[in-house]
């Protein structure tokens, strides 16, 4: 037997930016971003959640005022306009165009793809300009709070498939991330709310400073008051991109998922709340506040953390104005969810539990009587 062992490694750096209204003449983000790829016209590909159209009709003609400006280092093409939510992670058809249009319009891996919009786009395009050519530089602009603070800031894309969740992927990190905090505003009261989830995700397994600054600040939050809310965004984004530069296992080969903190449940009342109850259907962000109660609820049966500390996590998603309560946790099957996440993880079972308010642990096992009584919980705050 002759063998040959390969080994090496690659080096990823991409830049998270906080600006406000990108598209202004004046404002040099874009333009440098681009800029520092070479000194040359960059051909851009715009991308452009028609729900995010919807709210700012002014966006096609700033873009292309932009380019006009910016001649020398952008070359914008036509914007393509993506249908907003999870319909586009569901139907191929987004994905398929996209693909088609590169081929029509000669965007290469020297190129770039902007994209603007909410969770469900920046997910789908991305992982359309990930397989185009093996990988087109991707510039991605996230307009929810649940973008700018977690999903946009991180290396994976996904579409759905067969009512599975983010089933077809990659890992391809972006080129770069620019948070333009003007897109919020437009935002429906929910969609604010939804990713504030995130934060308090990513303060109660890695910063107590951080979740005590959320629980001191749970009525600002709820308010949607622009210092509180940038604050909250920049915080987690630097606390996500540090986890994945730092903690080991980027494209997630290993089973500890501590950023998946209240993602097993989340994920199965996400499905059964599409599937079930269409007209009440979860956002991504409250189903992950409910999965934060639930196993906060276990860390404290199980010994894990005190009395205190569960009522603080509480009452700061309630707070912040979440409800811990849906109908689809009458439709959940733990053993099923357990075994879906088992699946995720590649066949070993490893769930992130509370120790403290920032602070964290890895189990293999869940007993599930103690579970179904966490979820009894939460059916008492109906």
């Amino acid at each position: 037997m002759h063998l040959i062992n390969q080994q090496f490694s690659v080096t990823y750096e991409f830049s998270v930016c906080f600006t406000r209204d990108t598209f202004a003449p004046e404002n040099m983000a874009l333009h440098d971003l681009i800029a520092a790829a070479g000194n040359t016209t960059h051909k851009v590909q715009p991308v452009i959640d028609s729900q995010v159209l919807a709210d700012h009709p002014e966006l096609i003609d700033a873009i292309a005022l932009y380019g006009d400006i910016h001649g020398d280092t952008i070359a914008f093409e036509e914007p393509f306009i993506v249908r907003g939510g999870e319909i586009c992670k569901n139907d191929p058809t987004e994905v398929d165009e996209f693909l088609r249009l590169t081929q029509e319009r000669k965007i290469c891996r020297h190129s770039f793809v902007l994209v603007i919009g909410g969770g469900s786009v920046i997910d789908a395009m991305g992982y359309a300009a990930a397989i185009a050519h093996r990988g087109i530089r991707l510039i991605r602009m996230p307009t929810t709070v649940l973008g700018q603070n977690d999903a946009g800031v991180g290396v994976k894309n996904a579409i759905n498939y067969r009512n599975r969740k983010n089933y077809v992927g990659t890992f391809a990190p972006p080129y770069a991330v620019l948070n333009d905090f003007d897109f919020l505003h437009s935002l429906a009261p929910r969609d604010q709310r939804a990713g504030i989830a995130e934060a308090v995700k990513v303060s109660l397994i890695r910063d107590g400073e951080f979740f005590a600054w959320l629980e001191n600040h749970c009525a600002q939050l709820a308010r949607f008051e622009d210092a509180a809310v940038e604050h909250m965004i920049i915080r987690c984004a630097e606390l996500h991109v540090r986890h994945i530069g730092t903690g080991g296992d980027p494209f997630e080969r290993g089973s500890a998922r501590p950023l998946d903190f209240g993602h097993w449940s989340a994920h199965r009342l996400e499905e059964i709340s599409h599937i079930q109850f269409p007209q009440d259907e979860l956002r991504h962000g409250e189903a992950v506040a409910i999965g934060i109660a639930l196993d906060s609820h276990y860390s404290h049966q199980m010994g894990f953390i005190d009395e205190a500390t569960l009522t603080r996590i509480i009452s700061t998603l309630r707070g912040i104005g979440f409800s811990l309560y849906h109908p689809a946790l009458e439709q959940l099957n733990i053993s099923q969810a357990l075994a879906g996440f088992r699946e995720h993880l590649g066949g070993a079972l490893c769930i992130t539990m509370l120790t403290g308010a920032g602070s964290a642990k890895e189990v293999s096992e869940i007993d599930e009587a103690v579970m179904a009584q966490c979820v009894q919980r939460l059916r008492s705050y109906k």
